[in-house]
């Protein structure tokens, strides 16, 4: 990756307060829906992934630590320069989904990047209101369009999984088991014999 802080177009000596200002600034710029329809879509994608990478990258530095090259800011591993989106995923990890939302919501409207849509959608998801999360989900996708993560929240979303990937045991789902498939192969058997099992 390059130069973070050229990225952004600040320099290292910049205060965080000049940091998010100049962040903030060309989000505005390169978001996804100023493109929509536009022959520039790609490249400003590209440049959005670009700009959260390097700015994960300069909070990762300023928090001591380690740099990472490649990869997305928004990591499927839930690594982000916010630590409140660490305990986020905790609380959705543990069945606290109203907590969660609290942290989320005292997260200010210009810090909200993909990663706040994608956790907001999650929570949204785990209370029931199914298209208010796939609106957020859909809007983390757009902002970064690269990560696995919100890509595969969101199919699974789509193809009407009855369970969200944050299972309520605690441990985070990115793929359905057998007892999913299992269950939709027993279902499909019964519509098809005239609902006789």
């Amino acid at each position: 990756m390059s130069d973070p802080y050229k990225v952004l177009g600040v320099s290292s000596t910049a205060s965080d307060d000049e940091i998010k200002k100049a962040y903030r600034a060309l989000v505005k710029q390169y978001h996804p829906d100023n493109y929509a329809d536009n022959p520039l879509a790609d490249l400003a994608a590209e440049k959005m992934k670009e700009i959260n990478e390097a700015y994960s990258e300069i909070q990762k530095l300023r928090a001591g630590g380690s740099s990472s090259s490649g990869g997305s800011a928004h990591s499927q591993s839930g690594a982000s320069g916010n630590t409140e989106y660490g305990r986020v995923r905790q609380l959705i990890n543990t069945g606290r989904v109203s907590e969660a939302e609290i942290l989320l919501n005292r997260i200010s409207i210009g810090d909200r990047g993909p990663e706040w849509h994608f956790l907001k959608g999650v929570v949204l998801y785990r209370n029931g209101w199914v298209q208010d999360a796939r609106t957020e989900i859909e809007t983390a996708c757009r902002m970064d369009p690269y990560n696995n993560e919100y890509r595969s929240f969101q199919q699974r979303m789509n193809s009407g999984a009855s369970q969200s990937p944050y299972s309520t045991g605690g441990a985070y789902r990115s793929e359905c088991d057998v007892c999913d498939v299992c269950s939709t192969m027993m279902c499909l058997n019964c519509l098809c014999n005239g609902g006789r099992c």
